[in-house]
C-alpha cells in the first residue's frame, strides 16, 4: 500500500510539472464526455417529449380509419368510407373491452368573430369525444347528446383560436360564424400543445359531428372513429374485438383483406419511441467520437512522456523499482488525466444541456446513469490508450535507459 502511495505522488509530480500539457491532453476527454452527456440529454428529453404528447391523444386511444384497400400488395385509401354510424353504436354496445367511442368527420375553414377572422380546422365529433381524447373542457361545457341528434349549431374552440378570436374577453355564449352559418360558442378546451408531428392541437373548433356532415360538408358519412380500451392492458383485447365485429358487419369473408384499418397508441409510441431511441444512438455515437479522439490525445502525449522521461525511467529502476512500477505510474497519470476531464466534462455537459433547454427550449433529460455512463467510459478510455505507453516505459532496459540522451 505504501508503495502504491509513493508511485501515485511520483505521477501526480509528474503531471503537475507539465500543467499545460496536460490540460491540453485532458481538452479531448472534456469535450468528449460533455458531448455525449448534452447529446444524450437532448435524445432522451425528446424521446421523453414524444411519449408525453402521444399520452395526451387519450387514454387507450384506437383509431379506425375506414375505406382502405390492398392494391398490388400495398394498403392504400381509396377516399370511400365504409363506416356508419351504426358500426359505431355496435363496437359501444357489442365490445366488451371498449369503454367509449365517438364518430369523427373533418373539415377545414374561416371562423369569424367581428372583424377577426381564423383558418383553422373543424372537428365533428361525439359526445364521448372528451373521454376518448382525455381532453376536459376549460370554460363553459361539452355539448349533449340531444344536441348531437339535432345537428345543433354549437361549438367549443381550442385555446389557439379562442386568443386569436376573443383575446382578453370569454367567448362562451358568443356567436362565431363557420363557412357563413352562425355557431354558439359553448366552451372553450384545455390547453393541450403540439402533437409529435410538430402541429398546434389548440388550433382546432370541435361540433357534434352530425353538425359538420350535414351542415358544412354536406354529406352522410363519417371519416372514422376513435375508441378507447377499459384499460391500457384491454388495449390489443379492444383492438381484436372491433375488427372481428366489423369484419362481419362488413359481411367479408375469411381470407379477404378488410376495408379499414386499426391503429392504436400503443403502436404509435412503440414506433415514435424506436425513433427517437435510434436518434439518440446516433447522436450518442457521433459525440463518442470525441471521446475516441481524446483518448488517441492521450496515448500521443503519454508515448512523448516515456520519450523525455526515459533517463528518469533508467535511474528508478537501477535504485530497485520493478517494471511493474513504471508500468502502475504511467497507467495512474493516464488514469488521472482521464478521470479529470472526464469530471470536467460532466460539469459542462450539465451546463450545455440547461443553455440548450434554456436557450432553444429543447426538452432537455440529463439520466444519471448516462452520465455515469460517460464517467466511466473517460476512464476506460484512459486505461486502454495509457496501457501501451506505459507498458513500453516498464519494458526498456536500465542500462539503455540511463545512456538515453
Amino acid at each position: 500500500m505504501l508503495k502504491f502511495v509513493t508511485i501515485l505522488k511520483v505521477g501526480m509530480k509528474a503531471i503537475g510539472r507539465n500543467k499545460l500539457r496536460s490540460a491540453l491532453t485532458a481538452l479531448g476527454i472534456i469535450i468528449g464526455v460533455a458531448c455525449v452527456i448534452a447529446m444524450i440529454g437532448v435524445g432522451q428529453g425528446s424521446q421523453a417529449s414524444i411519449q408525453a404528447q402521444i399520452s395526451a391523444l387519450g387514454t387507450n386511444f384506437l383509431m379506425i380509419f375506414p375505406g382502405i384497400a390492398t392494391q398490388s400488395g400495398a394498403r392504400i385509401f381509396t377516399g370511400q368510407s365504409t363506416i356508419t354510424d351504426d358500426d359505431v353504436a355496435a363496437v359501444k354496445s357489442d365490445c366488451p373491452a371498449v369503454a367509449y367511442v365517438t364518430p369523427v368527420s373533418r373539415t377545414a375553414g374561416q371562423v369569424v368573430a367581428g372583424n377577426l377572422n381564423w383558418g383553422t380546422t373543424i372537428q365533428g365529433v361525439g359526445v364521448e369525444w372528451p373521454f376518448v381524447r382525455s381532453w376536459n373542457v376549460d370554460k363553459g361545457a361539452f355539448f349533449s347528446d340531444s344536441d348531437v341528434r339535432a345537428a345543433a349549431k354549437v361549438c367549443l374552440l381550442g385555446s389557439t383560436v379562442a386568443d386569436s378570436l376573443f383575446e382578453g374577453q370569454d367567448p362562451v355564449g358568443q356567436t362565431v360564424r363557420i363557412k357563413n352559418f352562425p355557431f354558439r360558442v359553448v366552451g372553450v378546451l384545455e390547453t393541450k400543445g403540439g402533437n409529435t408531428m410538430g402541429q398546434d392541437q389548440d388550433d382546432v373548433v370541435v361540433a357534434p359531428y352530425t353538425t359538420v356532415m350535414r351542415i358544412l360538408k354536406g354529406s352522410t358519412k363519417i371519416d372514422m372513429f376513435m375508441a378507447s380500451a377499459v384499460s391500457q392492458a384491454a388495449v390489443p383485447e379492444a383492438q381484436k374485438q372491433i375488427e372481428a365485429l366489423l369484419r362481419q358487419r362488413h359481411r367479408l369473408q375469411p381470407g379477404q383483406d378488410s376495408d379499414f384499418m386499426i391503429r392504436s397508441q400503443q403502436e404509435i409510441a412503440q414506433t415514435a419511441d424506436e425513433t427517437s431511441r435510434t436518434l439518440s444512438v446516433l447522436l450518442a455515437s457521433a459525440a463518442s467520437i470525441s471521446l475516441l479522439v481524446g483518448g488517441i490525445g492521450i496515448m500521443n502525449i503519454m508515448l512523448v512522456s516515456v520519450t523525455e522521461r526515459t533517463r528518469e525511467i533508467g535511474i528508478r529502476m537501477a535504485i530497485g523499482a520493478k517494471g511493474r512500477d513504471i508500468l502502475t505510474q504511467f497507467l495512474i497519470e493516464a488514469l488521472a488525466l482521464s478521470i479529470a476531464g472526464g469530471a470536467i466534462g460532466i460539469a459542462l455537459g450539465i451546463a450545455a444541456s440547461r443553455f440548450l433547454a434554456w436557450k432553444a427550449h429543447w426538452p432537455i433529460v440529463l439520466a444519471p446513469g448516462a452520465i455515469a455512463l460517460a464517467f466511466g467510459f473517460s476512464a476506460a478510455i484512459g486505461i486502454f490508450f495509457g496501457f501501451y505507453p506505459a507498458r513500453k516505459a516498464s519494458l526498456l532496459d536500465p542500462i539503455d535507459a540511463l545512456r538515453y540522451e
